[in-house]
């Protein structure tokens, strides 16, 4: 590959902060910016999935400890990326406050806490990237989307509002929208053959997602080849979106 090519999504000497980095779309994202030669700072629920450095985090509790933790070990996030989620699905009229108070912790005020922290400190350096990842429910209505789509339409936002503030320093947001992919947490959706079937339908290509899918416009987002790309929702999704 031509040198200049490549440098265009070489992250090396950038570290990424993860979360929701134990499993699916989150793990996928993680192996790929090491793979583009970042350290990658992984945190998650599921410790044992997380490696020996990984960083035990649950956002339900909110982002005090896990900031805590990662400030302990760099003085530098340059690419931020909220992937952590929870979907529990009940019909609406069954969410309670307090269960809506969490999926809403985990999902959107994670990402609005996490970039409120090192957002700025990006912007000091002149340099930094903001991945978020939403969902098809910020957008469409379906399978119980409840409070998880009012987060994931939250996050889509923003993703712009962040984008507004900093893109002129340096420091790009952008939110990335899966459709149907293979992962735990959409098991319980999918184990449905009727309807796993239709969302294969639906899609262009005629197929569900799969988490290694993301590894590429991660990349891509994260890197020098990116910095004209801000306040943009890239959905990665077979088509999903558009039939």
């Amino acid at each position: 590959m031509n040198s200049d090519v490549a440098a265009l999504f070489d992250l090396t000497g950038r570290t990424a902060l993860v979360t929701g980095a134990s499993s699916g779309i989150g793990a996928a994202i993680a192996d790929a910016l090491d793979g583009a030669g970042a350290r990658v700072l992984r945190a998650g629920r599921d410790r044992g999935r997380l490696g020996p450095d990984g960083i035990s985090a649950d956002l339900a509790r909110g982002t005090d400890e896990l900031i805590a933790e990662v400030d302990a070990r760099t003085d530098t996030v340059d690419i931020l990326v909220n992937c952590a989620g929870t979907n529990p699905r009940p019909p609406l009229a069954e969410i309670d406050d307090a269960l809506y108070r969490e999926i809403l912790a985990v999902n959107l005020d994670a990402p609005f806490t996490l970039g409120q922290h090192y957002g700025p400190r990006m912007v000091a350096r002149g340099w930094g990237r903001i991945i978020n990842v939403a969902s098809t429910q910020a957008q469409r209505a379906f399978g119980n989307s409840g409070a998880y789509g009012v987060a994931k339409a939250g996050v889509a936002g923003l993703s712009r509002s962040q984008s507004e503030a900093w893109a002129s320093h340096g420091v790009t947001a952008n939110s990335i929208t899966p459709g149907l992919v293979a992962t735990p947490m959409t098991a319980a959706v999918l184990a449905d053959a009727e309807r796993a079937a239709y969302f294969r339908r639906r899609a262009h290509t005629g197929t569900l997602g799969a988490p290694e899918d993301f590894a590429a416009v991660a990349v891509f987002l994260a890197g020098a080849g990116s910095r004209f790309v801000t306040g943009q929702n890239i959905c990665v999704d077979g088509g999903l979106s558009v039939t």
